[in-house]
């Protein structure tokens, strides 16, 4: 009889030389799958110049379980700047990023008997090593994209949508409810341009703060009310000094106070936000854009009993369930036009160092991406 494996020397030879099959043997893939591939690398951490494009640097092998995407896009967040400046720590050297999307390009046997087959179109997040052509994705990390969602919108979901979604759905753990107060900082720009629409769509009542030169996209994320900073000279980013929030927060809520604070500004906004809570209410800290929040004794909250937490995207996408319950939401919100999704800036990989510098310089006023 013929034996299970009967594979003649000059076949394996074949398969050996397969690029894909020296990832990983018995998988599918494009016979043209490179070796090499460019990629945007952190082999220091530091400035955004510590990043460089290198067009030499492996091709990633497949885990059980994993695929190749052949991005089209990567998302940059914040997130990965704080990687790259070493605010937080990653073994050197990195590729920088944590979300794409592109065609799958190989598959493992494993994931092909999940559904992923290669040249599905494809979405990913919380998945490092993205600033690059090719990325290994465990299968249960890949969001299938509709074909009436562009790619570059679907990327764009990745983070900064999901992140969003469970701030407003979930971080808050129910302290805040339908049409009781919600404060957002930075409407107006990524994260929380999303996060305004969604919890407009929650039915919770919005405060959202922005800079000046951004009000028109705060506005138009159907905020209730809308407090403008002036600008820090030379700059995007707002000059939080300029407005004295607190008393206009508590004027607009009667002097109650916002159940649910969502900050992603970090050390120039985390008082005022302990300050506007009403009692019982929560303060989301999910962001450091203007730096880290400093240690602080809770004795801050027991003026009104509060709530802290410091959220991450990963604690809120555990299963392949949730993660696929938030997708389907975005999606379903995108494809009836309830939810707006602004792609702002789509720099070549070539231009890695740039496009940190303009994320990091606050002049984004939606999505800034790579194109692969």
């Amino acid at each position: 009889g013929i034996p299970p494996i009967a594979i003649g020397a000059r076949v394996m030879s074949a398969i050996l030389r397969s690029r894909v099959a020296r990832q990983v043997l018995g998988t599918r893939g494009f016979a043209s799958v490179p070796e090499v591939m460019r990629a945007a690398v952190v082999r220091e951490t530091g400035p955004s110049s510590v990043m460089k494009v290198e067009h030499d640097y492996p091709v990633p092998k497949l885990a059980p379980g994993g695929v190749l995407v052949a991005n089209k896009y990567s998302g940059i967040n914040f997130i990965d700047t704080y990687h790259r400046s070493g605010l937080y720590k990653r073994e050197l050297p990195f590729i920088g990023g944590q979300e794409g999307g592109g065609f799958v390009a190989a598959v493992t046997p494993e994931a092909e008997a999940q559904g992923v087959k290669v040249g599905d179109r494809v979405a990913y997040s919380s998945v490092f090593q993205t600033y690059a052509e090719y990325t290994a994705v465990p299968a249960n990390k890949c969001v299938t994209v509709p074909e009436s969602i562009p790619l570059d919108v679907a990327v764009s979901c990745g983070v900064q949508g999901m992140t969003a979604h469970y701030l407003t759905h979930s971080a808050h753990a129910g302290l805040v409810q339908p049409g009781e107060w919600m404060l957002i900082h930075g409407a107006g720009s990524g994260t929380c341009q999303w996060a305004a629409q969604m919890a407009k769509l929650r039915g919770y009542k919005v405060i959202g703060t922005c800079s000046e030169s951004k009000q028109d996209i705060a506005r138009a994320t159907g905020v209730d009310e809308l407090i403008v900073y002036k600008e820090a000279p030379g700059t995007s980013y707002e000059d939080y000094s300029s407005v004295d929030l607190v008393p206009k927060v508590m004027e607009i809520t009667k002097g109650e106070g916002v159940k649910a604070v969502i900050d992603g500004i970090g050390l120039a906004t985390w008082e005022t936000s302990i300050e506007v809570l009403a009692r019982r209410g929560i303060f989301v800290s999910f962001g450091n854009a203007s730096g880290a929040v400093p240690a602080f004794p809770p004795l801050r909250l027991i003026n009104k009993s509060g709530f802290l937490t410091r959220p991450k995207l990963n604690d809120y996408t555990v299963t392949r369930e949730e993660l696929l319950q938030r997708a389907n939401d975005i999606y379903g919100w995108i494809h009836s036009g309830d939810l707006k999704v602004a792609v702002d800036r789509c720099f070549p990989l070539e231009q890695a160092v740039e496009g940190h510098d303009y994320l990091e310089a606050g002049k984004s006023r939606g999505k800034v991406l790579y194109e692969i």
